[in-house]
């Protein structure tokens, strides 16, 4: 649709939006993917029950799939319970008020450029009680069936949330329930020394160096 001014769907605004998926995509699903290996080590707990999730839905005769996702409450519990512990983006991207908005008693002029906090809702203590522990309980009901929560932000809100979100869900589930079906998770140090703690730098986390061993199964 090049030759059509009136469309924004053009090879330049194609290639930029891929650009923007495998380079913003690499890094946090770099990062999210080697929290989720931290505090599984940190847990093991959490992870024999992801384990046993997954040899009862799954088995050892063939890969996970996207189809096994709905069977398989407790690991999507886990999951976003990662993503909301880990807060990979706690001010979000800077946004910018394309008109005069009157919020409350305030007034935002035209140009201002907003963040948003996602900390005050991925760890908002009416939602998810004890927000400072990891608990993939925060996304389950009483009977064990998967819970969804509109306080659940971690590709942002909005029309401008992430682009990949979709993608980066589908990879994270696999890549994770992968590992999980083949190896054990055993750390080079006491449990008690393991600090799961994100560090906050800048507009992104990060999180402290460790070590683990994946031993076959």
């Amino acid at each position: 649709e090049n030759g059509n001014q009136q469309s924004i769907y053009t090879r330049e605004n194609l290639t930029a939006t891929l650009t923007d998926m495998f380079l913003g995509g690499t890094d946090s699903l770099k990062t999210t993917m080697r929290f989720a290996l931290l505090l599984l080590l940190k847990h093991p707990h959490i992870t024999a029950k992801v384990q046993e999730e997954i040899d009862r839905v799954v088995g050892r005769q063939r890969s996970p799939c996207m189809q096994d996702r709905k069977q398989m409450p407790y690991t999507d519990a886990m999951i976003h319970e990662v993503q909301r512990f880990i807060d990979i983006s706690p001010n979000n991207m800077p946004h910018e008020v394309t008109c005069d908005v009157k919020f409350r008693n305030y007034l935002i002029p035209k140009g201002t450029t907003i963040l948003t906090s996602l900390s005050s809702v991925l760890y908002d203590n009416n939602e998810f009680p004890n927000p400072e522990t990891f608990d993939p309980a925060h996304f389950l009901d009483a009977k064990g069936n998967f819970k969804k929560s509109d306080y659940f932000m971690p590709f942002s809100a909005g029309k401008r949330m992430c682009l990949g979100e979709g993608l980066a869900r589908m990879e994270l589930f696999l890549f994770l329930t992968t590992i999980l079906q083949n190896f054990k998770l055993k750390s080079l140090v006491p449990l008690k020394d393991i600090n799961d703690a994100p560090l906050v730098n800048g507009f992104s986390i990060s999180l402290p160096p460790f070590q683990l061993c994946f031993i076959p199964v």
